[in-house]
């Protein structure tokens, strides 16, 4: 019997988990795919939000605010990258002005600091390739950058650290309510747990709905992204939105933490929670739009598209907390944007519910931090030649487009929760997310993960499941 089982390793599964594993609790995640961050978490515009957008008295002004004040502590205890560039919301019309005003009002109810609206030359001092239309914008300088997936695994592995087991290509199918608590039925077996976290993402309403009268509808919205070259990383400094919509917050350009720039995304209602693909009707929406920003934005340096989906409930916030008719059953649904932004806090405010509910002590031996893979790119001369002096492996490159090593790459297939696909390796080291996306390394880091885990290179997927990279040997299938 477990105390708790979170369901779903996103960035909110993780980061919920690593805070509960500061108290005396047997803990497990189920996450139906090979890997943490499979999901939204892995498919998103990779931004820090201030904060002013969220409607005052939201849980998702309350956590999306919150969440931001941790990320740098957070980011430096957990060595993960995250910036605060700051982010610009334009205003191409003096009739739109009004917009921008009832954001800087929303930034000072919600207690963002330092938001103003800014006019005249200062806008092309602030970014030069603006378009020339932008009349006016909105700057708040604590909006931020983040990779991710490093977070993500940052919180999984800390607390995997911490004595969480996480139970991988295991999908609950169904939850029960028993006398003591629930029971889990997935593929692997039956779980029971006294008390069960849903952060399932997009399939969050179809577990809440197992075992709660209150019914939640989530919608998949779809967004679409285009990424560039780091050649085309410096074309603004700032995560430039548009004023938002109903739909969200419009289409932004952003540099990344590793030096990309990422355009989207656009904000597509469907019902199949499997859409991940682009189209080019979504792509070409998000040219025209990044365009009206930065008419010179360089998309011909363009390197791959791709789309993920958030997870909109109909009543527009967050679903956070003990449902009322179902005790110990506690959500964290429609996670939708701020959600990353907000995992940090989400996880501190769930777990502080539980640990209460189940009277639960802190640890004296909690573990709150962890060292991320060695990056070669980043590195000084002399930090490398330290590496390769350790081990000789650092000093073999792989990947040549993000120069990541071989010992980068046995690294995170070793590590705690370490890779098992050749995905799972890109999201650790960003081997392959380079200009010729994986087109020259695939074969190497394949070679690598098969020898280091001992398996048939038969056995080896991009992404778990079915996704084999081979069927066998060209002369047997002749």
């Amino acid at each position: 019997m477990y105390d708790v089982i979170v369901i779903g390793a996103g960035v909110t599964g993780c980061a919920i988990a690593r805070e509960l594993s500061r108290y005396q609790l047997k803990l497990a995640v189920l996450e139906r795919e090979e890997d943490v961050c499979c999901g939204t978490s892995k498919a998103n515009s990779a931004i820090i939000h201030a904060g002013y957008d969220a409607v005052p008295g939201t849980l998702k002004a309350r956590m999306n605010v919150a969440g931001n004040r941790m990320m740098d502590a957070l980011s430096k205890e957990l060595d993960f990258p995250f910036k605060r560039n700051g982010s610009l919301v334009l205003c191409f019309d003096e009739k739109d002005l009004p917009g921008l005003e009832v954001l800087r009002e929303r930034a000072e109810a919600n207690g963002v600091a330092d938001v103003r609206i800014v006019s005249g030359e200062e806008i092309h001092e602030l970014e030069p390739n603006l378009s020339p239309e932008v009349t006016a914008v909105l700057d708040a300088p604590t909006g931020g950058i983040v990779c991710p997936f490093k977070m993500t695994i940052a919180f999984a592995e800390n607390a995997f650290e911490n004595g969480v087991e996480f139970h991988f290509n295991t999908e609950a199918e169904n939850i029960e309510k028993t006398a003591d608590g629930y029971r889990i039925t997935t593929p692997a077996g039956i779980y029971e747990t006294r008390c069960i976290v849903n952060a399932a993402g997009v399939y969050a309403d179809r577990f809440n709905n197992m075992v709660s009268g209150r019914k939640l509808h989530i919608t998949p919205r779809k967004g679409e992204y285009i990424l560039l070259d780091k050649k085309a990383g410096n074309f603004v400094s700032h995560t430039i939105f548009q004023q938002p919509t109903k739909l969200g917050k419009g289409i932004l350009i952003t540099p990344t933490v590793h030096g990309n720039l990422l355009t989207g995304p656009t904000a597509e209602d469907i019902t199949d929670k499997e859409a991940v693909n682009t189209t080019a009707e979504g792509l070409a929406q998000v040219m025209e739009k990044a365009r009206l920003s930065a008419e010179k934005i360089p998309l011909n340096m363009a390197i791959t598209s791709f789309a993920g989906l958030r997870a909109t409930e109909d009543d527009g916030d967050f679903v956070l907390g003990e449902a009322e008719d179902a005790e110990g059953f506690f959500n964290a649904a429609g996670i939708d944007s701020p959600g990353l932004s907000s995992a940090p806090a989400i996880g501190c405010f769930l777990a502080e519910q539980i640990a209460e509910k189940l009277e639960a002590k802190k640890k004296v031996n909690f573990h709150s931090s962890r060292k991320d893979i060695p990056c070669v790119a980043e590195s000084t001369p002399e930090e490398i030649a330290r590496l390769v002096a350790k081990d000789p492996a650092y000093g073999n490159v792989i990947c040549r487009c993000e120069m990541v090593t071989e010992g980068e790459i046995i690294n995170a297939i070793k590590r705690p929760l370490g890779a098992r696909s050749l995905d799972g390796v890109k999201r650790r080291t960003r081997a392959g997310m380079g200009r010729c996306q994986s087109g020259f390394c695939s074969p190497r880091v394949m070679e690598i993960l098969t020898r280091e885990l001992q398996i048939s290179s038969l056995e080896l997927t991009k992404s778990g499941k079915d996704s084999y990279l081979l069927t066998g040997s060209t002369k047997e299938n002749l």
